[in-house]
């Protein structure tokens, strides 16, 4: 089994869950007492929060690969960002650190097109929908990303980091969510990315009138298909 190195804690409330998932698929598939082989190097997201919405991002690369370096020097096999945002950074961190980044985005493209579809509606942080390094990267997939408008982003994005990083879970949110997700759905959307890794622990494929794709679960199954490899 190679070793997961995971840079995490953007929030660690979604990296529990990455941690969970990947011992949880590891059992399943080879039984018994058997876990995952992870380094997690954990990062101060006030910090990184700061940043981020200082648009400090050579600041936060440097971060990133400074964490990367830890996870390399302490024997992982590979990388994984166990965040959307900070993909943003992936092709820097890998040059650096040398360990090869498992990215997110493609992990997810292949899981859009295992289901049969093309055009599909993205939600995440302001900087994973507006700027171009996920919606690119999945277009390079073949695939047509549509993400929410101005309004329907700001409320997105206020919710990730107002409450879901921080644990708090209210149905008003996922009410508002939902309503995001069926406009994406009305303009053409046949999937939804459920492009932050927080956003799975407010809303599901039961919140949704078309397929979800939760990059987080996503993620962490495509860690453990490369741990196991041969």
């Amino acid at each position: 089994m190679k070793i997961i190195g995971v840079l995490g804690g953007m929030s660690w409330e979604s990296t529990v869950v990455y941690y969970q998932l990947m011992n949880q698929e590891v059992r399943r598939r080879l039984g018994g007492a058997h876990s995952a082989e992870i380094l997690l190097y954990s990062v101060d997201f006030g910090r990184i929060e700061e940043l981020q919405h200082a648009g400090a991002w050579d600041e936060l690369t440097a971060e990133m690969i400074g964490g990367a370096r830890r996870l390399a020097a302490g024997g992982a096999d590979f990388l994984l960002i166990a965040t959307n945002t900070m993909h943003k950074m992936a092709d820097a961190v890998e040059e650096a650190s040398g360990l090869e980044v498992l990215h997110i985005a493609d992990a997810t493209a292949r899981a859009v097109q295992s289901a049969g579809l093309r055009r599909v509606g993205l939600l995440g942080t302001r900087f994973t929908m507006e700027q171009p390094f996920m919606r690119e990267r999945l277009e390079g997939w073949g695939l047509e990303v549509l993400v929410p408008p101005e309004e329907d982003r700001r409320a997105v994005h206020r919710i990730i980091y107002e409450e879901l990083v921080q644990g708090v879970v209210r149905d008003e949110s996922r009410e508002v969510y939902r309503g995001v997700m069926a406009r994406l759905a009305q303009r053409g959307a046949r999937g939804i990315i459920l492009g932050c890794t927080e956003i799975g622990l407010l809303v599901g494929p039961e919140d949704a009138p078309v397929p979800v794709f939760d990059t987080t679960r996503i993620h962490a199954v495509a860690a453990v298909d490369r741990a196991l490899a041969e």
